[in-house]
């Protein structure tokens, strides 16, 4: 009888069919236009990628030769872009940011290295946005419009004494994204990608001019620093440009960019780069050296141009079109044999490098082998580690992003064994205060057991490649051993495993410090000021001060690592500034580490 009830109750007919306005179904539909939402503190939270959106389209006139400077403003919430391009034809400027598939990018003639090539992209700032306000300039007249949340509030036209252009402000809707708020220097780094990419185009933020003057060698000297073994390969075509050298770190490392666009996953013009180089570097030395030994350590960047370029979705972070290898593939090859030829001296160093990475490659091997018959007669399994079922990219995983904490002792992870996700989340417990690897080359990581298991566990033996988890989470006491263990753990994915971290996968777990509590209600308190909030607000509270992970009880930590985690994101800021923090904090004892120590302890 029950089951006829609910049955009758649910109706499917013409009724339920509903027809969303574009507007309507970007508010609703968010994450299909810019990924993620965010408060800010992730460097890819929606608000930077509507940020994105606006000035893409004033690069997008540079690109084509119309105006050469960019202003950029944000005060608190407010938004301002100014580019001085031809400025958006006047009779069009509400259907070009209100109206979806409407635009000038479609036409070859008008955009031929375009990003925004579906016509979304000022559409979606327009709808996420509380205010938004377009003004163009063109041959001395300007039209302005004005919306709330995509609609049209208020239009006008008139003469201008402006220069051609278009003017673009608005405050990401709080309905849509919460609080949140800017953070400059994601914005800084965002602007200096931009200059790095169009030489020529001056571009302001704040105040502060960005430009310059080599491209992409810009960009790979301000992340490699001095850290590079010889000079640094560039080369610029007409719609290829790339810079490249190898340094003292581990591994490869490469930022990409398509139509000025950072592809985060690489694609199709990354792999052709890097087949590019090993095939010039074995063509000029005559050798047959293999992609390992030639590319650990590289460092480089690649921009390219392309008419119609196939992304994976609206965030654009990896590429396609499988038909531009080929010609990519050579273009770098005879660039990388032309500098080669013309500098004998980086030739040499660079043959070293390989022939020593080559070295040590074998070394490595012996001592895995040694590693791996020892670890099979100790056990079948990783110890001390507690799997989940899923893992990344399969494709019967639950929604939820596959991951593992990286605790301390088995305390730690007591709470969270009982309180994870059997199906989506792992715990790694570690014995105490791990190895400290600064310095030390890639084989200790086989002669430590527990930073061997640790790697295995991961899956990144051969590369972020393999990895087994979405998110590698660091979940330690806030303590100075918490801290300390932190730290050698940061080291060791620094020091070896650098990819995990640039492309995103590592993170730091934040846990209330205090729990303040009546018999009413209970607040989680993440500092002093947050308890001292909830002190004053409950009516008699008893306030616990968490002293570590063990001390929070299974139920309560299930919400800590399930709907309300906190998770810091690890980054990157520039490759040669890990060399110089690593060897302050992990390397020697130095005079003047002493003096830090003793100036900041507590």
């Amino acid at each position: 009888m029950e089951k006829e009830i609910k049955s009758s109750a649910i109706v499917y007919d013409e009724s339920k069919i509903k027809t969303l306005s574009s507007l309507d179904h970007i508010r609703l539909r968010t994450g299909m236009y810019i990924g993620r939402l965010g408060d800010g503190s992730n460097v890819d939270d929606g608000i930077y990628i509507l940020l994105k959106e606006v000035i893409d389209n004033g690069i997008d006139e540079f690109i084509m030769g119309f105006g050469k400077q960019i202003v950029v403003e944000i005060k608190d919430t407010m938004v301002k872009v100014r580019d001085f391009g031809r400025g958006i034809p006047l009779g069009k400027i509400i259907d070009c940011v209100s109206i979806i598939n409407t635009g000038a990018k479609y036409n070859d003639e008008v955009f031929q290295f375009s990003v925004g090539l579906n016509g979304v992209g000022t559409k979606a700032v327009n709808a996420l946005s509380s205010k938004f306000r377009v003004v163009a300039y063109r041959e001395g007249k300007f039209a302005e419009a004005v919306f709330e949340r995509g609609t049209l509030l208020s239009q006008k036209t008139g003469k201008s004494s402006q220069p051609d252009g278009t003017l673009v402000e608005f405050v990401p809707d709080e309905q849509i994204f919460g609080e949140y708020e800017f953070n400059p220097d994601f914005v800084e780094q965002r602007i200096w990608n931009y200059a790095y990419l169009n030489s020529g185009l001056s571009l302001e933020f704040n105040g502060k001019l960005y430009s310059s003057r080599k491209g992409l060698y810009d960009l790979l000297s301000e992340e490699v620093g001095s850290d590079l073994l010889y000079d640094i390969i560039h080369y610029k075509g007409k719609q290829l440009e790339f810079s490249v050298t190898h340094t003292n770190n581990y591994g490869e490392n490469y930022f990409s960019y398509v139509n000025g666009q950072y592809t985060s996953a690489g694609g199709a013009h990354l792999s052709a780069f890097r087949e590019g180089i090993l095939k010039g570097v074995n063509e000029y030395y005559k050798k047959n050296y293999s992609g390992i030994d030639a590319r650990d350590g590289i460092a480089g960047a690649i921009a390219i141009k392309l008419m119609n370029p196939v992304f994976e979705s609206q965030t654009k972070n990896k590429l396609g079109n499988t038909d531009i290898r080929g010609w990519i593939v050579q273009e770098v090859k005879a660039a990388i044999i032309d500098f080669l030829m013309k500098n004998t001296i980086s030739a040499d160093k660079l043959s070293n490098k390989i022939i020593s990475n080559e070295k040590l490659r074998k070394e490595l091997n012996d001592v895995k082998k040694g590693a791996r018959e020892a670890a099979k007669k100790i056990s079948l399994k990783i110890p001390n580690l507690k799997d989940c079922k899923f893992h990344l990219g399969d494709v019967n995983k639950k929604s939820a992003p596959t991951t593992i904490f990286l605790t301390e002792g088995q305390s730690a992870s007591g709470s969270m064994i009982s309180a994870r996700d059997v199906y989506s989340q792992a715990i790694f417990s570690l014995r105490g205060k791990v190895l400290n690897v600064y310095g030390k080359k890639r084989t200790e990581i086989y002669k430590n057991e527990e930073l061997y298991n640790l790697m295995m566990a991961l899956g990144i033996e051969n590369g972020v490649e393999g990895l087994r988890y979405d998110r590698i989470v660091i979940a330690t006491d806030a303590d100075f051993d918490g801290f300390h263990i932190r730290n050698l753990l940061l080291t060791f994915f620094l020091n070896f495993f650098e990819d995990t971290i640039i492309s995103g996968h590592l993170y730091i777990l934040e846990t209330p410090l205090f729990r303040v509590r009546n018999k009413v209600e209970t607040i989680y308190c993440y500092n002093a000021s947050e308890r001292d909030t909830a002190k004053e607000r409950l009516r008699g509270p008893e306030i616990t001060r968490f002293k570590g992970l063990g001390e929070i009880s299974p139920k309560e930590f299930g919400q800590f690592i399930g709907r309300d985690i906190r998770l810091v994101p690890v980054s990157v800021r520039a490759i040669h500034d890990i060399r110089t923090t690593l060897e302050f904090y992990m390397g020697k004892n130095t005079p003047e580490r002493r003096q830090f120590i003793m100036e900041n302890l507590i």
